[in-house]
């Protein structure tokens, strides 16, 4: 794929004081990396991947939300190792060679004024699964007859499925452990030349790190497992490898569930104790999320409501002593401002609603009254916009919100 080369829709700074007055939009700086504004996109799986590669539907999927003005675009979960996706269809970057479809993404991504982040992951036993509008559930020979798509071994900290009627993982040994150790470490190496300036690691959702780090699917008697210390001992030593394969000046986030919402599952004061473990490695970040181990059924706990995980953040920002990020149900702009304003986390991530409208942070700009004239937008569209209000505004034909020009 060529790498695209017209630089002159680059993002640059408007020339507002309005900005001064929000957090939302205030700058944050993590290591030598300084986002424009506290929205992320949160890494959204779109399954178009064949065999790990990135393609054109990465780039447009992705460049939008960067022209839509978040400060923070993450690519999906791009799976370590081939066995560790968790579809036939997820990003790849277990091979040198996946590099150079990934490098146009993030290059787009920076141009517009984003920094281009990368979540990597290994699905451990939720691997071998089909996608989501195809039933989310184990692939099986229906797959191979109408998509040529064929199951493989799934592995696990220990031999339990992920839910009743798929099969069983097979329990990893110590030589498994150490290879999935050092993937993750050659997968952060690539992540960076392909240009990503920001990486995080997906331990959360039921995915091999959390399956170390949660006693539900864990029950490992050697070093990995029993102890709280044993069961965070794989992300440690993850966060290990990539430290030595990811430049010193880019920050390295975790995302964790801070809950099981189960119990005798992790609860957040655990989630606290992983978070300040991280934080001494090198990891900058905690992206707060919760749930995910215990099977498809949501848990009786889980009540789900407008930023009903913030708390978490709140949580671990307060006592672990590290930079958060509130991810789940936020869609009010005047909410989000709060958030950050509160110090309840340092950034705050989107993802279905982003879906819905990749201009959001623009909207919510607006909606705050800190842009007038469509300054924040791309000049390519701002412009016409301006000129479209001010136009319907001389005819009388439409009612221009009044902060607008």
């Amino acid at each position: 794929m060529p790498v695209i080369t017209n630089v002159a829709c680059r993002w640059r700074p408007p020339e507002n004081r309005r900005l001064e007055l929000s957090s939302l939009f205030s700058p944050f700086k993590l290591r030598g990396i300084t986002f424009k504004n506290r929205i992320a996109v949160s890494p959204m799986s779109q399954y178009r991947s064949r065999e790990g590669y990135a393609n054109d539907w990465h780039l447009v999927h992705l460049g939008r939300f960067a022209m839509g003005g978040a400060g923070l675009v993450y690519a999906e979960a791009t799976a370590v190792e081939k066995d560790g996706r968790r579809t036939h269809g997820d990003l790849g970057l277990w091979d040198d060679a996946h590099v150079d479809a990934l490098k146009p993404v993030a290059a787009f991504i920076d141009r517009e004024g984003a920094v281009p982040g990368i979540q990597i992951g290994h699905a451990g036993r939720k691997a071998s699964e089909r996608r989501p509008w195809h039933g989310e559930t184990p692939v099986d020979l229906e797959d191979v007859s109408e998509r040529n798509e064929a199951p493989w071994q799934a592995i696990a900290p220990s031999s339990i499925p992920y839910a009743d009627g798929w099969p069983l993982p097979a329990e990893m040994s110590e030589e498994d452990i150490q290879r999935v150790i050092r993937s993750f470490g050659q997968a952060a190496r690539r992540a960076g030349d392909a240009g990503f300036r920001i990486l995080e690691v997906y331990a959360a959702h039921g995915f091999l790190v959390h399956q170390f780090l949660s006693p539900i699917s864990n029950r490992r008697e050697d070093r990995w497992g029993g102890s709280p210390e044993n069961r965070r001992r794989f992300a440690i030593e993850v966060a290990r490898s990539i430290r030595a394969n990811w430049p010193e000046e880019f920050p390295l986030a975790f995302r964790l569930s801070a809950t099981d919402w189960l119990d005798g599952g992790i609860e957040v004061e655990e989630t606290v104790e992983t978070a300040k473990a991280l934080k001494s490695l090198g990891v900058d970040m905690i992206d707060c999320s919760s749930g995910g181990i215990g099977g498809k059924e949501r848990p009786r706990r889980m009540v789900i409501e407008e930023g009903f995980q913030t708390p978490f953040a709140e949580e671990v920002r307060k006592t672990a002593g590290i930079a958060t990020m509130a991810v789940g149900f936020l869609w009010g702009g005047k909410a989000c401002e709060d958030i950050v304003s509160c110090g309840k986390a340092d950034m705050i991530a989107l993802a279905r609603e982003l879906l819905d409208d990749p201009n959001w942070p623009l909207h919510v700009a607006e909606e705050l009254g800190l842009d007038e004239g469509h300054q924040m937008w791309p000049m390519e569209s701002g412009w016409w916009l301006m000129k479209r209000d001010r136009l319907l505004k001389k005819l009388g034909l439409r009612q221009a919100p009044d902060n607008r020009t």
